[in-house]
């Protein structure tokens, strides 16, 4: 690579170690970034909602149309990232990120919080992240590659909440999106000046077959057929139906902190801060040796028995201090089973595919998005924060026994 623009010659094969080495690590700085942003966001939203008049049902209205529009936008995207490269499926990424945060700054109407969800079609920097890493990582360690950006999330985690829950209590929400705003720039400039066209390990094709390719961006066909490699379907439907309860209480989570726990801006801010240390921990520290120790299918098994533990307590959980006993073990089951069925479905398809393989991953994160918000929201108001934990006691329970018996 020189300049940051030229593209990866065959990577990973062709390209030199150290190379590859250093793109994979500006990438990891791109991904703490934007999930620092992120995380500051999740410190404005709520509380501008709750001034602008939003009550729990129509908060969830709000994260069901991000569900909506990144459940179709992740796929398509992850085909655009596969078709056109990671610097400009980044650099998209970044400006729509850009363009997200102007809108919040100036959101002082309801419909304005709705607006200004729109450009998340197009925010899927941690996917394409992960395709770029899955992409110029050895199969072998790719698990473990994998899961040095779950320590990217840690740490944008923990600046993000911090800086978010200070500078909305401080200054104000408009302020704190114009600073997101400010921080997804350099991040675009970060991507222009070091991540290369593409990481691809194909030779280039003619101009008339890359206009071919580009008019299938948008062909589902194209998308669905990920679906017919061996063990794709099966490993898909276990990520689906084992992550949909802990990500209606992820989802959830933020109306839990403020109407169950009464946290204000500051103490939510340190209670996702200690989410990501812990986060941080695991993902850094953990991942790495139990991959290399275990195989894929047993962190697999131990990930969704240890989730089902974790909706159990939740469900007796009085307060926030018996909340944070469960950070531990809730954090392990998400980064391991996020991490290992991440790993098993790219190793699935072929390197030309990861980005698509990936972008279908990072839907099923926004169907829990979609339907989270509904069916949260129906039990909270109607059952109480322990009938959410019931549930994922109850659906990881019968998701490991399908498995055991499989």
């Amino acid at each position: 690579m020189s300049r940051g623009g030229d593209k990866v010659e065959g990577a990973p094969g062709g390209a030199d170690r150290a190379e590859r080495k250093k793109i994979i690590y500006i990438v990891y700085v791109i991904a703490a970034l934007d999930i620092t942003w992120m995380f500051l966001q999740f410190s404005v939203t709520p509380y501008l909602a709750k001034k602008l008049g939003f009550d729990t049902l129509w908060f969830g209205y709000l994260q069901t149309m991000v569900g909506v529009i990144q459940l179709f936008g992740g796929p398509m995207f992850g085909r655009f990232a596969d078709l056109f490269g990671a610097r400009m499926a980044l650099s998209l990424s970044c400006t729509a990120t850009i363009a997200f945060f102007l809108l919040l700054a100036i959101a002082d109407h309801p419909a304005m919080l709705f607006i200004h969800k729109i450009p998340t079609f197009f925010m899927h920097v941690l996917p394409v992240s992960q395709m770029v890493v899955a992409d110029l990582s050895e199969p072998e360690k790719r698990a473990d590659a994998l899961s040095k950006i779950g320590l990217c999330f840690g740490i944008g985690m923990i600046a993000g909440s911090t800086l978010g829950g200070h500078l909305n209590a401080r200054i104000g929400e408009a302020f704190t999106a114009c600073v997101g705003a400010v921080g997804s720039a350099f991040s675009l400039l970060l991507v222009l000046k070091f991540i290369p066209k593409t990481t691809k390990a194909h030779t280039p094709r003619s101009n008339t077959e890359s206009e071919k390719k580009s008019t299938s961006i948008f062909n589902v066909g194209e998308i669905t057929r990920l679906m017919k490699f061996p063990g794709v379907s099966a490993t898909f439907a276990v990520k689906v139906f084992a992550g949909l309860p802990s990500g209606i209480f992820q989802v959830m989570f933020s109306i839990i902190a403020l109407d169950f726990f009464k946290l204000q801006p500051h103490q939510n801010g340190y209670l996702m801060a200690y989410f990501g240390i812990v986060q941080m921990v695991i993902q850094g520290g953990v991942i790495g040796k139990l991959t290399a120790r275990y195989s894929e299918n047993s962190l697999l098994l131990l990930s969704i028995a240890v989730s089902s533990l974790v909706g159990l307590a939740q469900a007796y959980m009085q307060n926030v201090f018996h909340f944070c006993l469960t950070v531990i073990p809730m954090m392990f089951s998400l980064s391991v089973f996020n991490v290992i069925t991440d790993s098993m479905l790219t190793k699935s398809v072929p390197s030309s595919d990861t980005g698509t393989m990936l972008g279908l991953c990072s839907s099923v994160q926004s169907l829990l998005r979609t339907v989270g918000p509904t069916v949260g929201g129906f039990l909270y108001v109607n059952y109480g924060v322990s009938s959410i934990g019931q549930i994922q006691f109850v659906v990881n329970i019968a998701v490991f026994v399908y498995m055991l018996l499989r």
